[in-house]
């Protein structure tokens, strides 16, 4: 299938697991998702990424998001790994993995890069919001842990630009002042808007402030 990309819909799928099968779209529900891909089982990276997502169980859930990763093991692998994983992470997975063996969603996700393996899965993540729609793409380095921070970020700034006609600018985090977008140009409606009031510091560079957001 052709690549995915940003507004896409995240394709649906049924695929075994380790909390048992898995509808998709019916798990994700009204939730926003994550879904993290591992090329293997026992690999040392993503051993350390595992225990990481388990460990910010309550951050993700703070933002009405559940978190799902896919190895192309087998389900009894999986259970091995967990443990590993939960022993030398010092936590408890707390989220389901997906056993990818046929290959299924890491096809539907193209996430076998020939470039890189003809077997095994690249590290991307995906974050799809409560209509399924792709809302980031990153694929990592096997060398390279992945920055859970930075997921964490995007997903507050795509949950707060939802809402409000606002921008984040860079290095932006919760609680920063953000961006009013250019294309919001009458005064009334700014005004309105942002009663809070704004700086413009050039005609399209107009920062203000807003509540703390972090609930999808």
């Amino acid at each position: 299938m052709a690549t995915l990309r940003l507004g896409d819909t995240a394709p649906d799928f049924e695929q075994a697991s380790t909390e048992g099968p898995i509808r998709f779209h019916e798990w994700l529900g009204d939730h926003w998702g994550v879904l993290f891909s591992h090329p293997a089982d026992f690999t040392p990276v993503c051993t350390t990424e595992l225990g990481t997502t388990a460990k910010l169980k309550d951050d993700f859930a703070r933002r009405n998001t559940k978190v799902i990763a896919l190895s192309v093991d087998p389900v009894e692998s999986h259970h091995r790994w967990v443990s590993d994983i939960n022993d030398t992470q010092n936590t408890e997975v707390n989220f389901p993995i997906l056993a990818d063996a046929d290959r299924k969603v890491s096809q539907l996700y193209d996430l076998i890069h020939p470039q890189a393996s003809t077997t095994a899965t690249v590290r991307s993540v995906f974050v799809i919001d409560p209509q399924k729609k792709i809302r980031l793409i990153i694929t990592y380095p096997a060398s390279t842990g992945r920055n859970f921070d930075e997921i964490l970020r995007v997903i507050d700034s795509l949950q707060l630009t939802d809402h409000h006609s606002v921008a984040t600018p860079a290095n932006w985090k919760e609680g920063d002042d953000v961006v009013i977008v250019p294309s919001l140009q009458d005064p009334e409606v700014v005004k309105q808007k942002f009663p809070q009031g704004w700086e413009a510091v050039r005609p399209y560079l107009r920062y203000t402030s807003l509540p703390r957001r972090t609930a999808g």
